[in-house]
């Protein structure tokens, strides 16, 4: 029988991926339950495992040389195959369980078209799915995590950012055209906006005047705002002709809908964005643990 070779710590290399992946060694630090000179003692001890210098640290920065980028490409997708091979001798029934809380329109158009692809990697792993209100308050209820549109979560719980957005003005093609903003780079009429109704989400309550500021409009006031809680049901709102919707880009983008226009050609940063949430102590679960970190790699 050969001799086992003689390899790192486990905990080195997860502490190393983690910060890696994660983008900073706070975040890592914070994932894994450990002080900063914790997760520095781990780091210190595979660079002394390997004899190569992984990380540049300047100030409470931390940027990989180019020997720990070379380690991290070959380490990385090994470690996650070793994970794979381990899962796959457990216990076929026992079943991983996640309550997850997704907006509707998160759900539908950027999870649920990945979830075939973490069911390949984890078949154990099933997902109860909630798309109902509240989703943040309800961690450690009747939620095990969830993803929330805001501005920033609570910050007692561990979160993630998943996106940046910009801010759009949506309506059908038909009140664009009547509008004269058919082309993008017209200049807004403050008195044909004002005869506008506009649907905002209760999402998103100051989006519409992050988009008043940028479009030099802070004094419009229109005709009425009308207030939906579903993504959904407000671009097919503003498809129908009922009013100008203020989403997001993403939204627009992955409706797909050839019914609907965006007005004027202004990049308006969004106050709001997807994150994962979850209370610190849930990162010990193992589906949290899974979903965690396959959507941190997947980038949705």
């Amino acid at each position: 029988m050969p001799a086992i070779r003689r390899l790192p710590p486990l905990r080195a290399l997860e502490a190393f991926v983690r910060i890696v992946r994660l983008g900073s060694a706070k975040a890592a630090a914070n994932e894994l339950g450990l002080s900063p000179s914790a997760l520095s003692r781990r780091v210190g001890a595979l660079e002394e495992f390997i004899g190569k210098r992984l990380f540049t640290r300047q100030h409470q920065a931390m940027r990989l040389t180019d020997d720990g980028q070379a380690f991290y490409n070959s380490v990385s997708p090994r470690l996650d195959a070793l994970a794979e091979a381990v899962e796959g001798h457990l216990e076929a029934s026992n079943v991983l369980r996640l309550h997850l809380g997704v907006p509707a329109l998160f759900g539908s158009n950027r999870l649920l078209p990945r979830l075939p692809e973490l069911r390949r990697l984890h078949p154990r792993l099933h997902i109860d799915v909630d798309s109902g209100p509240h989703l943040e308050s309800r961690l450690g209820d009747t939620l095990d995590a969830a993803i929330i549109l805001a501005k920033e979560p609570d910050p007692a719980l561990h979160s993630v950012r998943l996106d940046h957005n910009r801010v759009y003005a949506i309506s059908s093609r038909a009140l664009a055209a009547e509008m004269g903003a058919t082309d993008r780079s017209a200049a807004p009429d403050i008195r044909k906006l004002s005869r506008q109704t506009f649907l905002i989400h209760t999402d998103l309550p100051d989006s519409f005047d992050a988009w008043k500021d940028a479009m030099g409009l802070a004094k419009l006031q229109p005709a009425s705002i009308d207030h939906f809680d579903s993504g959904r049901l407000i671009l097919e709102a503003a498809a129908q002709g009922l009013g100008i919707a203020i989403m997001h880009d993403d939204h627009f983008a992955r409706a797909g809908d050839d019914r609907l226009a965006r007005l004027y050609d202004v990049e308006v940063e969004s106050p709001y964005s997807y994150w994962f949430v979850c209370r610190p102590r849930a990162l010990d679960s193992r589906p949290v643990r899974i979903f965690h970190d396959w959507l941190v790699k997947a980038g949705l």
